[in-house]
C-alpha cells in the first residue's frame, strides 16, 4: 500500500505549513497532491506557494490562486480602463499579486482545475471547489453533494476529494465517498492545520482495502496572527487573525 497525502488552502500561513512539513517528514508519503489555494488571505503567500512547488508532486488551482492571477493582470492595466467593481477588487488584492510576482502568477495560471486519481479501485475526482464547482460544505444534503462526483467532461466518479470549505470531512454516500482535505493554514471550526492521508493501492483498478484519515496538527496560531502585523499593506488583517485564532469565518 502507498501513502498519498492531499493538502490545500495554505493561504499564506507559514507557521501552519511548517507544522505540516514536520509531520510529512515522519509520515514519508509516497505521493503528495496540492488541491488549490496556496495564496491569499495570509501574509506570506510567496513563501507558501514556493513550499507547494517544492514539496508537492501534482497541482490543482483554486479560486484564490486564479483570483490573484486576475489581479496581476489588472495591475498591468491603465486604471482608467478598469470598471469600478474591478478597481475595488484590485485595491483589496493588489498586495497578494505584487508579493507573488509575474513568474509565480504565470505558474498558477497554467495549473489545471481538476484531475483524477485511482486508489484501490476507487476513481477519485480531484478539484478545489470553486471556481469550477460548488463549495461542498459538510452540512450539505446527499442531493446537494451529487454534482461533485461528475467532472467537467461528464465523467462520473465513485469518489471525490475537494477543498475550499476549510473544514475536513469523510462522508459515505450512495455514489461513493465525498471527502474534503480541510485547510492547512485557514481552518474553520477547529483551529489546527488539516490535511488528508489515504493509504491504498495507488493506480490499481482492482478493489482493495483503503484507509482514509484526516491529519489534525497543532501549530502556533498566535505566531501566525502576529506575522500579519509585519506587512503594512496586507488587507483584512483583523479578519484573517480572527479566523486563524477562533475558526470563525470573518469575511
Amino acid at each position: 500500500m502507498q501513502k498519498i497525502l492531499f493538502l490545500a488552502d495554505l493561504h499564506g500561513n507559514m507557521p501552519a505549513t511548517l507544522a505540516l512539513e514536520k509531520e510529512i517528514e515522519k509520515i514519508k508519503p509516497d505521493d503528495i497532491w496540492f488541491l488549490g489555494d496556496a495564496v491569499g488571505k495570509g501574509p506570506e503567500s510567496d513563501k507558501t506557494l514556493d513550499w507547494v512547488r517544492k514539496n508537492c508532486n501534482h497541482f490543482i488551482a483554486g479560486n484564490w490562486d486564479l483570483g490573484c492571477v486576475e489581479t496581476g493582470k489588472l495591475c498591468e492595466m491603465d486604471s482608467s480602463a478598469i470598471d469600478a467593481e474591478h478597481l475595488e477588487w484590485l485595491k483589496m488584492n493588489r498586495f497578494y499579486a505584487e508579493q507573488l510576482g509575474k513568474e509565480r502568477l504565470a505558474w498558477l495560471e497554467a495549473l489545471p482545475q481538476e484531475d483524477e486519481v485511482l486508489i484501490s479501485g476507487i476513481n477519485f475526482r480531484l478539484f478545489h471547489g470553486r471556481p469550477i464547482a460548488a463549495n461542498f460544505h459538510p452540512y450539505l444534503t446527499m442531493d446537494e453533494m451529487r454534482p461533485g462526483y461528475t467532472d467537467t467532461k461528464g465523467k462520473l466518479h465513485n469518489g471525490f476529494i475537494s477543498a475550499d470549505c476549510h473544514m475536513p470531512y469523510i462522508l459515505e454516500m450512495d455514489l461513493g465517498y465525498a471527502i474534503n482535505t480541510g485547510s492547512v493554514g485557514n481552518s474553520l471550526g477547529v483551529t489546527r492545520c488539516h490535511a488528508l492521508l489515504i493509504e491504498g493501492e495507488l493506480g490499481s483498478s482492482e478493489p482493495a482495502p483503503i484507509s482514509m484519515n484526516i491529519l489534525s496538527i497543532p501549530y502556533d496560531n498566535q505566531e501566525a496572527a502576529d506575522r500579519s502585523v509585519l506587512f503594512a499593506d496586507m488587507p483584512n488583517k483583523e479578519a484573517y487573525k480572527k479566523e486563524i485564532l477562533t475558526g470563525v469565518y470573518s469575511r
